[in-house]
């Protein structure tokens, strides 16, 4: 079935270039282009696309703002496209928040080594996206206004096609955590690699930990460099705990939170200590959950609790597997919660995660499991 897309952006180059990539495969095709936020909402209720990409900056109306009304009345499946700036971080980042599923660069060379690179990386992450679960993100005035007026008015009805499920807050969701027992293992670090929706996810468990939280936490989260800072920086002002962007050489202490920096690889050493280090280009990830997960295996042993987010792809799954191989916990964020069930899927399937948790309990599971008062 073929996917369509809505393209966004108020310049006509890139316009044209995306849609080019996009039509390029058989399973997707643009069906409508706009210009600007007002245009994107207009299209959305008139075309019912299964994705949208979408620009942060345009005339009329920008796109966080079309984020926030689409999102709020007529949810679907969102990629933005930004630019690899730390202003272009903090937009990126308001995004998510207000409901995108994903974002790339705008140059598309930041991202690829070469033009077909870039090419299948966009098809596969709209792909990637175009079956997720949309969430009605509230909003005062929620109703969608186009030219012609309220969406509901004009009896417009939300889109029917099977990437349009229900929102997350109408689907059965995993109940893993309520009443579960702690195992009555002990552990000296908490690990988290998470991809896709990552950003979204880690907020919503970070922010529900108390400020005397009494482990380290290294956090993987696939990202560009230029991210990873203003991420670190946004998630410190949100959490009782605190959280950075990680540093080479120094050691971790209970309660702080360590984000893997962006283009770079995070390995963790004896006694805590952090190692930042370019890592191989042949790496598909930059950082990558496998290299942070198995030099946690070697310095921590079995004493680590690791959890795997939602995320694209397979990353996590080897350094999991050898850290299950010391005795380590491991846990997976359920389907029905994930944006894209990628990653937790790739580690429940291979039988390394011992429970599949809802995103919504697992900083709940969390603290049970330790103890934690």
């Amino acid at each position: 079935m073929t996917i369509k897309v809505l393209v966004v952006d108020d310049s006509s180059f890139f316009r044209r270039r995306v849609s080019e990539i996009i039509n390029a495969s058989p399973t997707l095709e643009v069906i409508a282009t706009a210009n600007n936020g007002q245009e994107a909402i207009d299209m959305v209720i008139k075309h019912k696309p299964d994705v949208v990409t979408m620009d942060v900056e345009m005339p009329v109306m920008d796109g966080i703002t079309a984020v926030k009304k689409i999102m709020a009345s007529y949810p679907v499946p969102i990629l933005m496209f930004s630019s690899l700036t730390h202003q272009g971080a903090g937009a990126t980042l308001d995004a998510l928040e207000a409901g995108a599923c994903d974002f790339l660069p705008k140059k598309f060379e930041d991202i690829a080594r070469d033009k077909q690179e870039a090419i299948t990386l966009l098809q596969q992450r709209i792909q990637s996206i175009a079956t997720r679960r949309v969430r009605v993100m509230p909003e005062k005035g929620a109703a969608l206004k186009t030219t012609a007026g309220v969406a509901g008015a004009s009896g417009a009805k939300p889109p029917s096609s099977p990437s349009q499920r229900a929102p997350l807050s109408a689907r059965p969701v995993a109940t893993t955590a309520v009443n579960k027992r702690a195992s009555g293992k002990t552990y000296d670090i908490l690990a988290i690699g998470t991809s896709t929706g990552g950003p979204v996810a880690l907020q919503t468990i970070l922010t529900a930990l108390p400020r005397n939280f009494k482990l380290p936490i290294v956090l993987i989260q696939h990202m560009p460099g230029t991210f990873t800072k203003a991420f670190a920086e946004r998630l410190n002002g949100n959490c009782q705990i605190s959280v950075k962007e990680a540093e080479n050489g120094e050691r971790l202490k209970p309660g702080y939170a360590y984000l893997a920096p962006g283009g770079k690889q995070m390995m963790i050493g004896p006694n805590g200590q952090v190692k930042i280090h370019e890592g191989s280009e042949a790496l598909n990830y930059k950082p990558s959950v496998d290299i942070t997960f198995a030099s946690l295996s070697k310095s921590y042993g079995g004493s680590v609790l690791a959890v795997i987010l939602t995320g694209m792809g397979a990353d996590g799954r080897d350094g999991a597997r050898l850290l299950k191989d010391k005795g380590a916990e491991i846990w997976a964020q359920d389907e029905a919660s994930c944006v894209v069930y990628g990653m937790p899927q790739a580690v429940a399937k291979a039988g390394i995660s011992t429970e599949s948790i809802s995103l919504d309990q697992i900083a709940k599971r969390i603290l049970v499991e330790l103890k934690h008062e």
